[in-house]
């Protein structure tokens, strides 16, 4: 019998399989999918849609990083033996 984990790990890949294969078919042949849409308005929300979240997502980390960066008090120098005191 598969662990609780092991039966995560197949229900989170046969997901990512099953919308690879979905976002695939839909870039390829928009009207099949989305008939009520003209195919360039499709493709071009199946592109640009990814390409928002990802900058979105690349923006959230750099702020994350500034902000980790400007919130953290400096490090107390320690002297070392030998060392003058500034």
């Amino acid at each position: 019998m598969a662990s609780k984990d092991q039966a995560l790990g197949w229900f989170v890949f046969v997901a990512c399989v099953a919308v690879a294969v979905w976002y695939t078919i839909t870039l390829v042949f928009p009207s099949v999918v989305f008939g009520w849409m003209s195919p360039k308005d499709v493709q071009m929300w199946l592109i640009g849609v990814p390409v928002f979240i990802a900058f979105i997502g690349v923006l959230a980390i750099g702020g994350w990083i500034g902000w980790t960066m400007a919130t953290t008090p400096p490090q107390k120098r320690k002297i070392m033996k030998g060392e003058q005191n500034q």
